[in-house]
C-alpha cells in the first residue's frame, strides 16, 4: 500500500508540472505587455517598468518560470494588485467559507443520494425509481445559479400569506425563513454558521445527488442481476440484507469513483454559489480576481484546485481497497 501511494505521489508529479507552467504562461501569453495589463490603462510607465522589475520580467523565459516556482515552493505566492495582501493572507482569509461550503454540500449530497439511487434500483420501474430519475434530468438540467435564485425567491423574498375561507382573514407566515447572504465563522456560533449554510449546500447539493444517485442506481441494478445476487437470495436471506450487505457494497467502485468525479463539479459549483449567496470565500475571490485581471491570485487558485483535485482522486484510488477487499496494490 505505501508503494502504491509513493508511486501516485510520484505519478502526479508531472500533472503537477502540467498545470504549474500553464499557470505560469497564463500571465505570460495574455496579449500586450503583461507588467501594462497588470498595471491597468491609467498607469504611468514608470509605474509599468516597477512592476517589470518586480516580476523579473526583463529575464529569459526559463529564467521566470524557476523564480517564480521556487517562490511558489517557499510558500511565497506574491501580492494581490487589487487588495493590496499578499495572496497567502487571501487565501487563509478566504478557505475556510469554502472548505466548510464543500463540506457540508457532500455529506449532505452523498447521505441523500446514496439511499435515493438504492432505493431506485430496488424499486426499478416503480414510482420511486421514475421520481428518482426525473429528480436526475432536473438535476442536470437547471444550472446551480438559477437553483440559487429560485431558493432565495421562496425563502428570502415571497410573501408567505394564507388566506383563510370563510373568514376573510390572511394567515401570514413571516417571510425570509432562512438567511441568504453572508458567512458566519464557526468560532461566532455553530447555530449561526450552519443555518446559513443550509440553502448554498442544498443549491450545489442538487446536482451533485443528481449524478450521484443516477450511478448508484445503474451501479445497484447490475450487481443485483450477478449470480452471487441469486445465491443469496436462493439461501434464504432477507431482502434487506441482500441489497445492502451484497449489492450496495460491490457496486460502491463506481459510486467512490464519481464522487471524486463529482468534486470537479463541486469545485466549479463553488465559485457560482459563493457569489449568488455573497459568501466571501475562495469562489468569490476568483470572480472578484479575474474581473480586476489579478493575476497573482488567478494563478495560485487554479493551482491550488488543481493540487486538491489531484489529492482527492489520489484518496478515492486509496479508499477501493477499503470497499473491495480483491482489489490489492
Amino acid at each position: 500500500m505505501f508503494a502504491f501511494i509513493a508511486r501516485r505521489l510520484v505519478a502526479t508529479l508531472p500533472v503537477l508540472l502540467f498545470v504549474a507552467i500553464f499557470v505560469f504562461m497564463l500571465l505570460r501569453l495574455t496579449p500586450g505587455d503583461p507588467a501594462a495589463v497588470i498595471a491597468g490603462d491609467n498607469a504611468t510607465s514608470d509605474q509599468v517598468d516597477a512592476i517589470r522589475a518586480k516580476l523579473g520580467l526583463e529575464e529569459p523565459l526559463h529564467t521566470q518560470f524557476f523564480i517564480w516556482s521556487g517562490k511558489v515552493l517557499a510558500g511565497d505566492f506574491g501580492e494581490s494588485f487589487f487588495f493590496k495582501k499578499t495572496v497567502a493572507e487571501l487565501i487563509i482569509q478566504r478557505i475556510e467559507p469554502t472548505a466548510m461550503l464543500a463540506l457540508c454540500t457532500l455529506l449532505l449530497a452523498v447521505s441523500i443520494a446514496v439511499p435515493l439511487g438504492v432505493l431506485a434500483a430496488a424499486k426499478q420501474g416503480g414510482w420511486v425509481d421514475r421520481l428518482v430519475m426525473g429528480f436526475s434530468v432536473m438535476g442536470f438540467s437547471v444550472p446551480v445559479f438559477v437553483v440559487g435564485y429560485l431558493l432565495i425567491y421562496v425563502f428570502a423574498i415571497l410573501p408567505w400569506e394564507i388566506p383563510i375561507p370563510w373568514t376573510g382573514t390572511v394567515l401570514d407566515l413571516g417571510g425570509q425563513w432562512l438567511p441568504v447572504q453572508g458567512y458566519r465563522r464557526i468560532s461566532e456560533g455553530f447555530g449561526d454558521f450552519i443555518i446559513r449554510l443550509i440553502l448554498p449546500s442544498i443549491t450545489l447539493a442538487v446536482i451533485y445527488i443528481a449524478l450521484v444517485s443516477r450511478i448508484t442506481r445503474a451501479s445497484v441494478i447490475e450487481t443485483l442481476g450477478e449470480d452471487y445476487i441469486r445465491t443469496a437470495r436462493a439461501k434464504g436471506l432477507p431482502a434487506r440484507t441482500v441489497l445492502l450487505r451484497h449489492a450496495l457494497r460491490n457496486a460502491a467502485v463506481p459510486i467512490i469513483t464519481v464522487i471524486g468525479i463529482g468534486i470537479a463539479l463541486l469545485i466549479g459549483g463553488v465559485v457560482v454559489t459563493e457569489s449568488v449567496y455573497n459568501i466571501p470565500g475562495i469562489g468569490r475571490l476568483t470572480v472578484d480576481a479575474v474581473l480586476a485581471r489579478d493575476f497573482p491570485v488567478i494563478q495560485v487558485v487554479i493551482l491550488m484546485f488543481s493540487f486538491v483535485y489531484v489529492l482527492i482522486n489520489l484518496l478515492i484510488d486509496i479508499a477501493y481497497s477499503f470497499f473491495d477487499p480483491r482489489i490489492r496494490y
